[in-house]
């Protein structure tokens, strides 16, 4: 355990109560050190509206080998984390099927298998049986409900998914009862905060705190999708489908589906509307692959902005003796979360004897 002198915990702020702040407080927590998470209640969480996928090769492509190193590094973490949890409410699905609609795009996706989610694979960073490519034929025995436009792909075992909003409950419930708190307070400046250590995982306001990164936004629009008595039923894998030049995602809900997701610059800082363009071409996009969506109740459009860093990369450092930023992770927050909290602690444990 961390102490400052004999007696007395370290303690540790956290500045920022989404997916990262939540799970760096509770791996320091769990470290023995005594974590107070501050959240601003007016400013939504990136967490709140994502699909939750945990797949590495999902978020493989051409020059990006460096993110999908420390992404598969991540997902090595997760069942560590999930035991951790101990919340059968939060896993939504194990696996993966990557489809195409055209030759052209299984060309893509094979393109990809064999140059990029290969290297992954060959090295053992994907969990499981890791990659298999699978016929229209094999993907429709996989997923009744998948339309016969979706000519091939590959199944990607082990790349499941989790309840974004479930894993934010209880990674609180398992933060307060490791001995942390969770307060409603708005943090304009780190000057003024308690607190041995200071650990700034805000998001986009981030840069706002600490100096010297340049964050930008991302827009990403995510349509939550609930089941009715007359809808068909809904896939058991997360669907990753490549529809002409763009990909969409279908990701199971316990009553629904996530359908997801857009992403592009937004007008500026209140642009915090579902634009009607986005949400067309997902349900356009959604609805080639699996026909029988047609049959469920949109429930939520939602709109969330993904702080993004230019290349790519989440920023995980120390700023100071006191100060720990962690943010910049674009729409790899929760994927990344238990890599993110494994080198915060590094970072504590690095600092904590000066």
């Amino acid at each position: 355990m961390t102490h400052v002198g004999a007696d007395r915990p370290r303690t540790l702020t956290v500045v920022g109560a989404g997916v990262n702040g939540l799970c760096c407080g509770l791996a320091a927590a769990d470290a023995g050190w005594r974590v107070t998470v501050l959240t601003d209640p007016g400013t939504p969480r990136a967490a709140d509206v994502a699909g939750g996928m945990l797949g590495s090769l999902g978020e493989g492509h051409p020059g990006e080998d460096a993110l999908l190193e420390i992404t598969a590094d991540s997902v090595r973490r997760w069942p560590t984390l999930l035991a951790r949890l101990d919340d059968p409410a939060i896993v939504s699905a194990d696996d993966s099927l990557f489809v195409g609609v055209t030759a052209a795009d299984v060309a893509f996706l094979t393109q990809l298998a064999r140059f990029v989610w290969s290297k992954a694979v060959d090295e053992s960073v994907t969990t499981r049986s890791g990659l298999r490519q699978v016929t229209g034929r094999e993907i429709r025995e996989l997923e009744p409900s998948l339309g016969p436009r979706a000519i091939g792909g590959f199944l990607a075992s082990g790349e499941g998914a989790v309840d974004n909003r479930a894993l934010l409950a209880a990674l609180e419930t398992r933060l307060v009862a490791a001995g942390g708190m969770v307060r409603a307070h708005r943090v304009d400046s780190l000057t003024d905060l308690p607190g041995d250590r200071i650990l700034v995982t805000a998001g986009l306001g981030s840069s706002k705190l600490v100096g010297g990164i340049d964050l930008y936004p991302a827009k990403g629009e995510i349509l939550r999708l609930s089941a009715n008595a007359w809808s068909v039923p809904g896939p058991r894998h997360v669907v990753r489908a490549r529809v002409g030049d763009r990909m969409v995602y279908l990701v199971p809900r316990r009553a629904g589906i996530v359908v997801g997701a857009t992403q592009y610059e937004p007008i500026d800082a209140s642009d915090m509307a579902p634009r009607v363009s986005g949400v067309a071409d997902l349900l356009a996009d959604a609805l080639e692959v699996m026909p029988g969506l047609g049959t469920y109740d949109l429930a939520e459009a939602g709109v969330g902005f993904r702080p993004c860093t230019a290349d790519g990369l989440p920023v995980v450092r120390a700023v100071d003796d006191r100060v720990i930023l962690a943010c910049g992770h674009g729409r790899n927050g929760i994927v990344l979360a238990p890599w993110t909290s494994h080198r915060v602690v590094e970072i504590l444990d690095e600092t904590g004897a000066n």
